[in-house]
């Protein structure tokens, strides 16, 4: 289990119609700082689903074609939720810099999931800032990530 993002990887990047806008910014976030990104949709403000953007970022993720995701909609559930149906996939709903932090240090979540419309623009940056460079602590958050798998869960 990797404990810092390999950035010389591509950023999965992938929104429905209510996170275009901020999708967009992101991308300008990641040209500044200079990380690559692949841009999996949507490509307007046009109404979708968002099941289509954010099963391909968790894929990409999932597959190592990607170091990590950046999935943003509405509320931000419905890409968490489905990029969760992936194994391997830990995407976490966050909605302030110190959420992201920790979904990382504690959680070791490899997708972002932003909720467009309860969060304000310039705080996008700063999560995925904490997100990018936060590493993932282990120790006894290793012990409780390795659980998360369905393949390791067992009845009691």
């Amino acid at each position: 289990m990797s404990c810092t993002f390999n950035l010389t990887l591509p950023v999965a990047v992938g929104s429905d119609h209510a996170g275009f806008e901020y999708k967009e910014d992101v991308i300008s976030f990641l040209d500044g700082k200079s990380v690559t990104w692949k841009d999996f949709g949507t490509f307007s403000a046009d109404s979708v689903d968002y099941p289509d953007f954010a099963h391909p970022v968790a894929h990409a993720v999932e597959n190592g074609e990607a170091s990590f995701g950046i999935l943003i909609c509405g509320s931000a559930n419905g890409v968490a939720i489905t990029a969760n149906k992936h194994q391997g996939i830990r995407a976490a709903v966050c909605w302030e810099d110190e959420i992201a932090e920790l979904a990382r240090k504690h959680n070791n979540a490899n997708v972002i999931c932003i909720p467009a419309r309860f969060v304000r623009e310039g705080l996008v940056e700063e999560m995925i800032e904490r997100f990018m460079h936060t590493d993932f602590e282990g120790g006894r958050h290793k012990t409780r990530v390795d659980k998360i798998a369905c393949a390791a869960y067992q009845s009691a």
